[in-house]
């Protein structure tokens, strides 16, 4: 991945190589290089992929074709969607689902002219769950986003057809944006792993006392994570609130160690 991101482009457009597209256990080799041929032909060259259940290269290499050669040969393997997900700084998450805790949804337009400001300075990373039941509701928890695709009846797409829909509109939208020149940008974000540590954090110092419950804390950290999601926290925003945690835990373990002594 790129070290250095411009901190102000010279227009608005999309920067397709802060784009990434990651599949999640993935079930059949010749989608992922459908896949990674539909990310070649709309000019988006990173393909992760986590924990696939078999990754034939010939069966890859066999939908992908010499033309998105380059793509298969640059794919990265990851055990875990957390480490695969951990440098990027904005995750969207596609599901077929909707409703419960999916509440929040983009449209493949509506996300590809979100696009323009957050991957000026921004990884972004867009994940697409496995062919048969697609992402679980603990997977859509490291997403800051979720797009779906809309359809007229049967809800489910192939994946590679998925992964296309959603990168023609992020090309469509770099395409339309190339004669704009009023740019609005927005800062380089946290990274995924720096929430992930904030959002562990949180969720001692809140169980302890007591604002959520320990034994079922998911559904007002989700609350908490829509929360922060919308404020675009920045590395350092990050710092101020674990900071703060430390605090509170220190000055919770202070009092108790005084009323201890004095007892």
């Amino acid at each position: 991945m790129p070290t250095h991101l411009p901190d102000k482009p010279a227009f608005a457009k999309v920067n397709l190589d802060n784009i990434t597209i990651v599949l999640h256990k993935p079930r059949v080799p010749e989608n992922i290089g459908a896949a990674a041929r539909a990310i070649c032909n709309m000019g988006i060259p990173r393909l992760i992929v986590v924990s696939p259940s078999h990754f034939d290269l010939i069966k890859v290499m066999k939908l992908a074709t010499h033309a998105a050669a380059k793509i298969v040969e640059g794919i990265e393997n990851y055990a875990t969607l957390k480490e695969a997900l951990a440098p990027f700084h904005y995750v969207v998450g596609s599901t077929a689902r909707l409703g419960g805790q999916r509440q929040i949804i983009s449209s493949p337009s509506t996300l590809a002219q979100r696009l323009i400001s957050l991957s000026q300075n921004n990884r972004i990373a867009i994940v697409f769950g496995p062919e048969d039941r697609g992402l679980t509701n603990a997977e859509l928890r490291y997403c800051q986003d979720l797009v779906n695709i809309p359809t007229a009846g049967f809800a489910s797409l192939n994946l590679a057809q998925a992964v296309l829909v959603i990168c023609y509109e992020i090309l469509q939208a770099r395409i339309d944006a190339l004669t704009d020149k009023t740019a609005t940008f927005t800062p380089r974000m946290a990274q995924r792993h720096e929430l992930d540590g904030m959002y562990d954090q949180l969720r001692t110092v809140l169980s302890k006392i007591s604002f959520i419950n320990s034994e079922n804390p998911d559904y007002q950290m989700g609350k908490l994570r829509q929360f922060f999601t919308r404020l675009e926290l920045r590395a350092k925003d990050v710092q101020i609130i674990r900071g703060l945690c430390r605090q509170v835990l220190w000055y919770g373990k202070k009092c108790y160690e005084d009323g201890h002594r004095k007892a």
